[in-house]
């Protein structure tokens, strides 16, 4: 049942004792304050590191190729290293149970144009599995198929941008393009969230690029997703393994860092991984320690408060106040002050982060923030050891006869 009278002593004594209150609010504040912004720029690095590779699946492993820097087993040094479509095949097949997602890509520069629209564009051509190897979203019509690669058909699917620059307001969904010279039907559109140069990027299918712009079996680049079962060790053994094998295949010297070079996340992931941990066990023991110094802080003011009230608490007792009714006061004083104060702190701290985020992105920590739950778990923590702390000393004072308690200096 709520008591206005216990409520108005309550306000009354805060009111009297403002240093006092201030005293014990800013201890609150400031733990939370700097609970709040230490999670914040843990959480913004860990953000930052997460959308490093938006554009790309997180298990991607890239392979690109070179001149050969080191003769070996009697070819000279400075031999193209060519990839072909059987080299995607051997990958395949080889591989199988070690990819998720392959394709070969051949990259071009072309002129698109559309009535009397035209601008320059990445062309780039693929397999159908490529959509998941760049996280291709295709909002509008579908991507490249097999069919497609089978016939080599004349279709292109284009990005966000392409569309808006060539076409204004309107689809382009089952319109043609023409790209240098040639018609394409456009079967699809997508979004990227790699930014605007993954959406200004004009897909087709590989062996279309092949037969009309090289009439070979050329690429320029394989890229594939590695099991997402394996860890980071296994993905990292898996692209070592791969690479002695491509390096046999086209007799590269195995210390030879330019004629096949093999960019596998796995190893970046793992780096990451163990860096973010590191940080994030920092981050916890400075913030664990600025939790530990808040509730000593709060406990020893706590301690303080109920010694230096003990005349007050006797002048209550001679008026014919209950034990109970004095520990009632000053525990509800305790955690109505220690709520408000880390409310407080952690508004100012989450103000301080959302008005720091514009700078803190050019040293890396992106949209910092920090869950309110845990916050909230740790000013419920700092309550309980202010609640724990009024309690003891004032359950003791509550039982101190009238007379000496208004002895006490």
């Amino acid at each position: 049942m709520f008591d206005i009278d216990l409520w108005r002593e309550i306000f009354q004594s805060i009111n009297k004792n403002r240093t006092r209150s201030l005293l014990s609010g800013f201890t609150v504040t400031f733990a939370i304050l700097l609970f709040t912004i230490l999670f914040g720029l843990a959480n913004g690095l860990n953000n930052t590191f997460s959308k490093t590779f938006v554009d790309e699946a997180s298990n991607a492993i890239f392979i690109r190729t070179g001149k050969t820097s080191k003769a070996h087993k009697g070819l000279q040094a400075g031999r193209r290293i060519q990839l072909k479509n059987q080299d995607f095949v051997y990958i395949k097949e080889d591989f199988d149970s070690e990819t998720e997602y392959i394709a070969s890509k051949v990259f071009k520069d072309i002129t698109a144009s559309y009535k009397n629209k035209k601008n320059n564009y990445s062309l780039t051509a693929v397999n159908p599995d490529n959509q998941y190897v760049e996280k291709s979203k295709v909002y509008s019509g579908r991507y490249v198929n097999q069919l497609d690669i089978d016939n080599q058909t004349k279709v292109i699917v284009i990005g966000r941008l392409v569309e808006d620059e060539l076409f204004s307001r309107t689809s382009a969904l089952g319109k043609n393009i023409n790209l240098s010279g040639i018609s394409y039907k456009v079967v699809g559109v997508f979004s990227d969230d790699g930014g605007d140069d993954e959406e200004r990027t004009i897909y087709m299918p590989l062996s279309t690029a092949q037969q009309i712009y090289g009439n070979n079996d050329y690429v320029d680049q394989i890229n594939l997703t590695y099991n997402p079962d394996f860890d980071y060790n296994q993905a990292i053994d898996f692209g070592l393994d791969l690479e002695k094998k491509l390096k046999n295949r086209f007799n590269v010297a195995s210390n030879d860092q330019r004629a096949i070079r093999i960019f596998n996340r796995a190893m970046q992931n793992k780096g990451i991984n163990q860096m973010t941990s590191v940080l994030g066990i920092l981050i916890l023991i400075i913030g664990m320690g600025t939790l530990i110094a808040g509730v000593i802080g709060i406990s020893n003011i706590m301690i303080f408060i109920v010694k230096e009230r003990t005349k007050e608490i006797g002048i209550r007792k001679a008026l014919g106040a209950s034990p109970k009714s004095i520990v009632s006061i000053i525990l509800i004083e305790s955690i109505l002050i220690t709520t408000l104060a880390g409310y407080l702190g952690l508004l100012v701290g989450v103000g301080v982060l959302e008005w720091a985020s514009p700078v803190l992105k050019t040293y890396f920590i992106t949209d910092p923030s920090v869950s309110k739950s845990l916050v909230i778990s740790a000013t419920l923590t700092l309550i309980g050891a202010g609640t724990l702390a009024g309690y003891l000393p004032a359950k003791k004072a509550s039982k101190i006869k009238p007379i000496v308690a208004l002895r006490d200096d």
